[in-house]
């Protein structure tokens, strides 16, 4: 297995920010369905260099609550 820098892949998934000028991403917990060479499907959770556990924790606890009083549509929707 090799690192790959998650840019160019979440690039190629069509994944954007919406940000206004001067906004600052602080930190950022990548979730990425993975399916391996041998069909497993499997879940890597990957934090930036800076964020801790606790932040990391926090930012999970916030979008599973986010996602539960709005769900997500799609992007025709």
């Amino acid at each position: 297995m090799t690192d790959q820098t998650a840019g160019q892949i979440l690039d190629n998934l069509g994944v954007n920010l919406e940000l206004d000028e001067g906004d600052l991403v602080s930190d950022a917990l990548v979730l990425a369905k993975v399916i391996r060479a041998d069909g497993e499907v499997t879940l890597l959770i990957v934090p930036s260099e800076s964020l801790d556990w606790i932040a990391m924790r926090g930012m999970v606890y916030a979008a599973d609550e986010i996602l539960r009083q709005s769900p997500l549509e799609a992007p025709d929707e």
